[in-house]
Parts: structure tokens; C-alpha cells; sequence
């Protein structure tokens, strides 16, 4: 099968080749001896993959490899058990391996795609929606009537978080920097748009009436003093990471103050070996899906070829929704 894989820590110009490799065997690093086996139509590009390609993500498997971590596809084999059968359509979360023509992934971490969905929206379903669930609600504790500010509301992560905070009876605020991206993150659902080169401090604190509930920020860098500003009392930041480069540090006299919370959400970090709570978020994340509020915003697609142009577009900044592959 055709692959992509990352062979030198060079950075998305030239880390990257297109291989051929042997197809993956029926078992998975998460589930030895056991795993779907999928068809790939569609694999996701993240922020991860980019920083793969310079050694710099905190999972570093020995060179070369292939690099994906979730993919929209149709299974062709499925473990006893697993409720899935060969042809149906799903979105999985393969950890690794993704970016090639047929990928294992374990059973736990495979889904079945609703007809409103297509690959590329399965594509963009795992890693960011399950994300932006178990950040605002298992670790957030985002709750009915709440305000939550959103960072880099356009893309991947951004859009999930709004469209999860809107189904669980949330309003939202999104922080976006350009006319294209507050589009996407209005396609997303959001209430209120602010820009992040103005003073969307105060314009947040005043349409919430005060301060928000939740931050969700997946940015990081020099912003992060004015959201822990913007919160109201009993106000929560929940981290998810640090697109924006820069690791922020807290002067955690103002959360003493101020009677706020700064929160960490990893999700992988806390699900990999946890099944169950996987499966319950999926379930949760489905329930969305059939309300309608789950609809994942695809931005560019590229073929294999232009691979190197997907993860620059993400490190750049440039991309608005979900960056795929398509094979």
C-alpha cells in the first residue's frame, strides 16, 4: 500500500516520503492481536504531525514511520466483539499510521459514521471533538447557560469547542484574526466574534455580562495573562495546548485572588488506557451528532502528494477547520 511516512526530523519541507509499505496485521500497539482493519478515505492532519516531523511531539517513534492519527474510512475487518462489521462506515483514532491507504486502529477507538457524515468529517471527529468534550465537560465542567470564550476558534480544535459548548446549552465566544476565519467559526455556530488583535478582553467580558465561565484555549503564548482576566469569579481556563508556540507561565496569585482555575485537559494522556471512558465519550459526541449540533468544518484537502503543503498550512496558521489527506 501507498504510505506516508516521516524519515528524517527535517520539518515539514522535506521529513516527509511517500513509500510503499506492507499493510498493517489485524493488531494495534493499544490492543495487541486485536484491531479493525480500515480502508483509509480520508486521514486527519493535526498540529501533532507537524511537530512529529521536527522530533518535537511528545510520543517519538523510531524513524521512519507513518505518521496520522485518525482517519474517516470504510472497515474491512473487525474483531469479535466489536460491533462493527466489514463495510461500514467509521471514524477511528489509530494513534499512528494514519497517513497511508489502510490503517489498524484499536475497536474502542472506532465509530460508526452517520450518513450526515462524510470521510473527511470522520476524518475531523475524534482527536477534535472528543477533545473539546472532555475539556469542557469532564474537566471544564461546562454547565447549561454558561459563557465560553474560545482561542483559535477557526480551526480544528476551535470549532469542535464551539460546536460542543453550543450542544451542551452554552454560549459561545470566538477569538479569530482574519474576515476568513470569523466565517468559519460563525459556520461553526458561534454567538459572538471578537478579533485577537483587538481588545477582546473587555468586549468579552462585556457581552458576558461580566467575565465568562470557561476559556478554552488550545493557543497558549502572550494572550493567556488577559484570558485569566477576562474570567468571571469561579472562572475556569481550560489548556488543551500551545499552538501558538510558546508555553504560557501563571502568577497564581491572581487565581487566589480572583477565585478562578487554570485546568489541563489531555485527553490522549488520559484515555489511551482508559476504554470505557472512550467509549462514553463517543457516545456522548454521538448524541450531538443526532441533535444536529455536531457537523465538522472540512477545510483544505490534499492528495498524498501535497502532503508537506497540509502540515505547513497548520504550522503556518493558514488553516481554517480540518486539514485531510485524501488518498
Amino acid at each position: 500500500m501507498r504510505a506516508i511516512q516521516i524519515a528524517e526530523l527535517t520539518g515539514p519541507d522535506e521529513a516527509l516520503r511517500i513509500v510503499d509499505v506492507p499493510e498493517p496485521e489485524p493488531s494495534h500497539m493499544l490492543t495487541p492481536g486485536r484491531a479493525v482493519i480500515v480502508d483509509v478515505h480520508a486521514a486527519g492532519v493535526s498540529f501533532p504531525e507537524v511537530l512529529q516531523t521536527r522530533g518535537e511531539y511528545q510520543f517519538k517513534p523510531d524513524l521512519p514511520f507513518v505518521p496520522g492519527s485518525e482517519v474517516g474510512g470504510v472497515v474491512r475487518t473487525a474483531p469479535d466483539g466489536s460491533g462493527l462489521a466489514p463495510g461500514d462506515k467509521v471514524a477511528a483514532f489509530s494513534m499512528l499510521g494514519g497517513f497511508a491507504e489502510v490503517v489498524a486502529a484499536p475497536d474502542h477507538m472506532t465509530f460508526k459514521l452517520p450518513d450526515e457524515l462524510d470521510f473527511a468529517q470522520g476524518a475531523a471527529l475524534v482527536l477534535n471533538y472528543h477533545t473539546a468534550y472532555f475539556a469542557l465537560k469532564l474537566r471544564g465542567r461546562l454547565a447549561e447557560g454558561e459563557t465560553v470564550l474560545v482561542h483559535g476558534a477557526a480551526g480544528g480544535v476551535g470549532t469542535a469547542s464551539i460546536q460542543v459548548a453550543k450542544g451542551l446549552g452554552a454560549k459561545t465566544i470566538a477569538v479569530v484574526s482574519t474576515d476568513e476565519k470569523e466565517r468559519i467559526a460563525r459556520e461553526a455556530g458561534a454567538d459572538d466574534v471578537v478579533r485577537s488583535d483587538g481588545p477582546w478582553k473587555d468586549q468579552a467580558k462585556e457581552l458576558s455580562g461580566g467575565g465568562v465561565d470557561v476559556v478554552l484555549d488550545p493557543v497558549g503564548g502572550d494572550r493567556f495573562t488577559d484570558s485569566l482576566r477576562s474570567l468571571r469569579e469561579q472562572g475556569r481556563i481550560v489548556v488543551v495546548g500551545f499552538t501558538g508556540g510558546s508555553i504560557p507561565e501563571v502568577k497564581v496569585n491572581r487565581l487566589l485572588l480572583n477565585n478562578t482555575e487554570v485546568i489541563g485537559a489531555g485527553w490522549g494522556a488520559f484515555v489511551m488506557s482508559k476504554p470505557e471512558v472512550t467509549r462514553e465519550i463517543g457516545a456522548s459526541v454521538m448524541e450531538l451528532i443526532d441533535k444536529g449540533f455536531v457537523r465538522p468544518v472540512v477545510g483544505a484537502r490534499f492528495p498524498f502528494e501535497r502532503a508537506a503543503e497540509a502540515l505547513k498550512l497548520i504550522d503556518e496558521r493558514g488553516a481554517v477547520g480540518k486539514v485531510v489527506l485524501e488518498p
